[in-house]
């Protein structure tokens, strides 16, 4: 079994859920439940042995528009969220992947070491991830609270604007180019990530904001869970353009399982077969190098193939590739240690 360490999934957003309406986070993710695409036992089936855990703010207002007769649709952004509700959840999310931690039912990552050791030890190795930054304070405050927790990645954006850049909207066709970039304050929380050691995600953002992170930061550029633009035009994937820069500064675009980002119409349809999968990994290796691709699979966030499932099915996935002609070099730095390199770069290590 090819052991997988994924760029992006929101685990903790289904067990936040499940808690509000009186669920054990801890039990469910430890023992499993039908419900959602990750859990300790299905990880173990499917060879996920640890991934980004996002802590992400839910915009209750984002209604996904119906796509029209020739399958195109552009859903408006959602609205900006509130500081001080958005902090709330953020730290509730936190404390739900520390009492996992102190459980024993996952490991909080802090370094590459620490990742190593869990896949060593058969234990989920978890990176906390910030998936759009409302939940930080313009004076960057929180930033190192959060990061004494054990932040180590975040996205400046989500699909929504913030008091530090623009997001992309849900839209197909779409150019990335979709508005400004990163604010002023922006500017100063990519500077603030780079110090601390904080990787900085690009999936969200807009093209602009893309183009400013590249100016500014010292990290490799990293797009944790985007596909190739060229194949399926929707706001979120990544132009040529784009994917030239990440591969010139040593960085890596994890694929996103995510069907509306991979089939070519668009469409969110869970009957997508793996080469589209494969079609979009092929792709962005002849654009940016095997060095430069891994897996970024938005498990519980996204419309997934259904070849897939679940976390349960991540090998059908690997079955795919290895049939592909996709050799056991390959299939390592695909899978995990493309990861673990620009970690090590982003963490200072």
């Amino acid at each position: 079994m090819e052991l997988v360490f994924d760029g992006h999934n929101d685990v903790l957003l289904r067990l936040w859920r499940n808690m509000k309406a009186g669920g054990d986070p801890v039990r469910e993710f430890a023992e499993g439940i039908p419900s959602g695409h990750i859990d300790r036992p299905r990880a173990k089936a499917g060879g996920l042995a640890g991934g980004f855990c996002a802590i992400y703010i839910p915009s209750g207002d984002l209604v996904l528009k119906e796509p029209d007769e020739q399958g195109h649709y552009e859903t408006p952004l959602a609205a900006p969220l509130d500081y001080s509700p958005s902090l709330d959840i953020a730290l509730e999310k936190a404390s739900i992947a520390l009492r996992l931690d102190r459980a024993g039912a996952w490991r909080l990552c802090r370094s590459t070491a620490d990742i190593r050791r869990a896949m060593d030890d058969g234990i989920f190795a978890a990176v906390m991830h910030m998936e759009g930054c409302e939940a930080i304070d313009p004076d960057l405050r929180n930033l190192d609270v959060f990061y004494a927790a054990g932040l180590r990645s975040l996205g400046p954006v989500w699909s929504r604007h913030n008091i530090f850049g623009h997001g992309v909207p849900f839209a197909y066709p779409m150019t990335t180019d979709t508005g400004p970039g990163l604010t002023d304050l922006g500017f100063e929380l990519i500077k603030a990530c780079n110090r601390l050691g904080i990787l900085i995600d690009l999936s969200h953002i807009t093209e602009k904001g893309f183009w400013d992170v590249a100016k500014t930061s010292d990290q490799p550029l990293i797009a944790t869970h985007s596909n190739a633009h060229a194949l399926t035009p929707v706001a979120r994937n990544l132009t040529d353009k784009q994917m030239d820069a990440i591969k010139e500064s040593g960085g890596v675009a994890g694929l996103n399982y995510a069907v509306t980002m991979l089939r070519a119409d668009g469409r969110d349809d869970a009957a997508t077969p793996l080469s589209d999968m494969i079609r979009h990994i092929n792709y962005m290796i002849e654009r940016m190098g095997i060095d430069h691709v891994a897996l970024g699979s938005d498990f519980d966030g996204a419309s997934i193939p259904q070849e897939i499932h679940d976390a349960a099915g991540n090998q059908n996935l690997v079955a795919a590739l290895k049939t592909e002609g996709y050799g056991e070099a390959e299939l390592t730095k695909l899978c995990r240690e493309n990861w673990l390199r620009v970690l090590g770069k982003a963490w200072h290590e």
